[in-house]
């Protein structure tokens, strides 16, 4: 085992996974819903501690870490796979637009939702995790969609900053 997979295995991850050329395929929060509901499976299974997570319209961020014996690559693998098909399926049913802007005819897909390679950053130091907290929080601030962290939905900002526990899924950074 590598270093970087022992950091990314004993550690927490922050997380960034982009839309296929940036487009905005998360604006409908039905495919965000497919992402906060596959993010409960994989903590109601035991595979996943999720300490923090916004949606964005064209991207997610999220910190996350493996639980147990669970392997990062298989995990991510597998989320990206299931969250990807379920919004194609939905996409494909409702002949989506937005479904000829994901076609790629690649050797092993027809149709591509996530850009490959999302960017994962092992949180080795407390300050490193409460500053890419504070980032995902204040991403939406940011991007104008509210005017503070915890009126977004689509985080755990809430969670942190008045401890509502909108999302099950959600476990906290310090234990």
């Amino acid at each position: 085992m590598t270093e970087e997979t022992i950091l990314s295995e004993e550690y927490a991850e922050f997380l960034t996974v982009t839309c296929l050329e940036w487009k905005h395929v998360l604006k409908d929060d039905r495919f965000k819903d497919i992402i906060t509901e596959s993010l409960n499976y994989l903590a109601q299974s035991n595979r996943v501690y999720v300490y923090a997570f916004v949606i964005m319209s064209n991207h997610f961020h999220l910190i996350w870490q493996m639980m147990g014996e669970h392997k990062k690559a298989n995990v991510q693998r597998d989320f990206l796979k299931y969250t990807s098909q379920q919004i194609l399926k939905a996409m494909k049913t409702e002949k989506s637009k937005l479904l000829n802007e994901l076609l790629v005819n690649a050797k092993d897909r027809k149709y591509q939702v996530w850009e490959r390679n999302s960017l994962g950053v092992p949180l080795w130091k407390p300050e490193v995790l409460e500053q890419k907290l504070d980032y995902i929080h204040n991403n939406p601030v940011k991007a104008g969609f509210c005017q503070y962290p915890e009126d977004y939905k689509y985080s755990s900002a809430r969670f942190y900053e008045k401890n509502l526990k909108d999302w099950v899924f959600l476990s906290h950074h310090e234990g």
